[in-house]
């Protein structure tokens, strides 16, 4: 042989025990910062695959409308009552919003149940 000796089981325990801190930083990174992460990005591509004719949606850039036309990646929104047509990317959808005949007719019926 050449004179080299093998660790020992001291070397090893060492070098296990240097890396370690690491190892657990690596793995607590994954499940409070890169876990979560990947199940809201999720939710979020399924809310937005899931958007048909008719569902009242909100963009990032703030806008609210109801769709009107769904071509691939591309939506056609209305977005008042005079109707004006908006064209958006999927992707620019924030979420879905309550359809807004329910939240006017709500404080309506909130007054009469008051008197």
């Amino acid at each position: 042989m050449n004179g080299e000796s093998m660790p020992g089981a001291g070397e090893y325990l060492t070098m296990i025990a240097n890396f370690a801190p690491i190892v657990i930083l690596i793995v607590l990174f994954y499940f409070l910062l890169i876990r979560p992460q990947r199940k809201r990005d999720k939710a979020e591509r399924e809310m937005r695959n899931s958007i048909e004719v008719g569902d009242e949606i909100s963009t990032i850039g703030g806008f609210i409308g109801r769709v009107v036309n769904i071509k691939d990646d591309v939506l056609i929104i209305e977005s008042s009552n005079d109707r004006t047509k908006l064209k958006i990317y999927r992707w620019a959808i924030r979420g879905k919003e309550a359809p807004a005949t329910e939240t006017v007719e709500a404080p309506k019926e909130a007054n009469k149940d008051a008197k």
